[in-house]
């Protein structure tokens, strides 16, 4: 097959927030950036981002980044690698200050400074009172943020290939990464990019789970392909369930509904947080909260006909309050409940949110992999964003640190892909071989008649993941998990598309992205049965104790043989002292 090519000094697959912020340092340095999305840039996932991003501003109260710093190693239960944590918090104020100037349109305070609300796991002093550092603009936040990034790309003229998808990385005879091949959607044609640099920023896998806040986009292709090119996935069995997703349906309620001053109640109409978290109450971090809510409703306390969830309420806060400073999830309850918060309830319970756990990489956003006496940097490869385990959430995220590590660390990716291409200035060829078999890869769903549905087999596994590794897991039921998802795997070979000739485009798509899904899937079991402990968002009632003596240490996934490895947490930061595990209470 004679396949188009074209070159460029980086490709950067996926156009969120992390992928955007790095584009735009490389077309500022007049890099030739060539930017992959299955969608239309401003439909990716940062766009669904609500309630901020955090910075030590000291806005409205007291803080400063060292505080910042302590609250996500707590909040990433001692897991989270510290150089980077304190890297992330440092530049935390600037980078916030850079996207005001690039036009972000944060809300404003009476003083004219950048509004500023509380969220949960923050606290002045190293655990004292509650802080005040996510910065917001209303509940669109991530929505101003991409919007804003997309125009300066636009400005910068990055090149973008709107609506392709990213089938494989690319390598030479050597095994580093030269590029992908890539399949423009709506006409199936495939096209080779070279590039001397390729960064990943393909965000999280939200649908592995059939209750999730995740745009159907989010299939993990990023963490996939680094998978299918021999590099292991770090901390998969970490993946974050938000305690107020809309009950029964997944659609987020932001974390600064609790933030604005809004609480839970459980049917006897009781503020029960305070008996899980006493001094944090409602604003402990995502994994208590959630923890507390499926506790409450498993001892008979939920609301609703089914008893199967429990209440948000705001309709204290006024009107005004909801309509200036919560005006989508407003619009979101009356669109999908017919409820208006500012006069009722809203019903919540966990969904799955957010992948803590993605490709390993160095604060810089370079791929390392473990070799014999340390961890070896593979040339020319990034990843960034939630794709990318660098370790900064540890075993559970702080809500406002998601949208902080985008712009963070897409870039000082960025920055040091401009240090690479000044010493690295000419291309090198792909081997054919690997060409060869990324190229195989397409004509796989060409197959016509009978087998397994797309859709059928991925419904089927969303309802494994949901069952068998939701919030609470044990040895047996994750043994068997394990086997189902095994099972499902195995009859990946049966799928088939119903007809290819008449079949629009995007079925084809949606078989590569299960096909992904399936793989991340047995990484993310493999890794939550390899891990014997409890910790952040990994709760084993078989092992429900934080085990520090011997899992302080990171896990990693090979997809060849489906094999386990670990490397040791960085628990030394760049000019700090060290803060050692301790109890995490809140």
């Amino acid at each position: 097959m004679n396949i188009p090519r074209r070159r460029f000094d980086t490709l950067v697959i996926g156009a969120g927030g992390s992928g955007l912020r790095a584009a735009l340092q490389l077309a500022h340095a007049e890099a030739k950036v060539a930017v992959v999305s299955k969608v239309f840039p401003t439909r990716s996932h940062t766009v669904a981002a609500q309630g901020g991003i955090n910075a030590a501003l000291a806005n409205v109260t007291p803080d400063n980044w060292h505080w910042h710093m302590y609250d996500t190693v707590k909040g990433g239960d001692f897991l989270g690698d510290q150089d980077a944590i304190e890297f992330m918090c440092r530049a935390a104020a600037n980078v916030v200050v850079e996207l005001e100037h690039a036009g972000v349109p944060f809300s404003r305070l009476d003083s004219g400074k950048i509004y500023q609300r509380p969220f949960g796991g923050q606290s002045r002093d190293f655990g004292g009172a509650q802080a005040t550092r996510t910065c917001a603009a209303a509940d669109r936040t991530g929505h101003a943020i991409l919007h804003t990034l997309y125009q300066q790309n636009i400005r910068a003229r990055s090149h973008f290939f709107d609506e392709f998808f990213a089938v494989d990385l690319l390598q030479d005879a050597q095994g580093d990464v030269l590029g992908a091949l890539v399949i423009e959607i709506e006409t199936g044609e495939p096209l080779i990019i070279e590039a001397k640099t390729t960064l990943i920023a393909t965000g999280g896998a939200g649908q592995l789970f059939r209750t999730n806040t995740n745009a159907r986009i989010n299939t993990g292709d990023g963490m996939a392909m680094a998978l299918r090119a021999g590099i292991p996935l770090q901390d998969m069995e970490f993946f974050q369930f938000h305690p107020t997703g809309i009950a029964g349906k997944g659609m987020l309620i932001t974390e600064g509904a609790r933030g604005e001053g809004g609480y839970l109640v459980n049917a006897e109409g009781e503020r029960f947080m305070t008996r899980y978290a006493p001094h944090a109450a409602d604003l402990a971090s995502r994994d208590v909260v959630s923890r507390a809510i499926y506790a409450e409703v498993k001892q008979g306390r939920g609301c609703g006909p089914n008893a199967d969830h429990v209440l948000l309420q705001v309709a204290h806060l006024g009107e005004e309050v909801i309509r200036k400073r919560l005006p989508g999830i407003r619009e979101m309850a009356m669109t999908f409940l017919g409820i208006d918060p500012a006069k009722a309830p809203i019903p919540v319970y966990p969904t799955a949110h957010y992948t803590m756990g993605g490709i390993p990489t160095n604060r810089f956003g370079q791929v390392v992999v473990p070799v014999a006496h340390g961890e070896e940097v593979i040339p020319g490869l990034y990843a960034v964003g939630e794709c990318a385990c660098v370790s900064v959430h540890g075993a559970n995220r702080l809500g406002g640190n998601s949208l902080l590590d985008i712009v963070v660390f897409g870039r000082a990716a960025g920055g040091h892909i401009i240090e690479y291409l000044a010493e690295h200035r000419y291309h090198r060829e792909l081997s054919q071989a690997h060409v060869d078999a990324a190229v195989a890869r397409l004509s796989r769903w060409e197959r016509r008649g009978g087998g397994e549905t797309v859709e059928g087999l991925r419904r089927e596994l969303q309802g494994v993941m949901e069952t068998y590794c939701g919030v609470f897991r044990s040895e047996e039921v994750l043994q068997e998990g394990l086997a189902k998802v095994l099972a499902i795997q195995a009859r990946l070979d049966d799928v088939r598309l119903r007809d290819t000739s008449r079949v629009f485009n995007t079925a084809r798509i949606e078989a590569f992205e299960l096909e992904n899904l399936v793989d991340l899937a047995v990484a993310t079991v493999s890794s939550a049965l390899g891990r014997k402990e409890s910790r952040g968002a990994h709760s084993r009632v078989d092992f429900p104790e934080r085990d520090d003596q011997h899992w302080l240490k990171h896990t990693l996934f090979y997809k060849q043989g489906n094999t386990l490895e670990y490397k040791p947490v960085r628990t030394k930061p760049l000019t700090v002292d060290t803060f050692p595990p301790t109890a995490r209470v809140y």
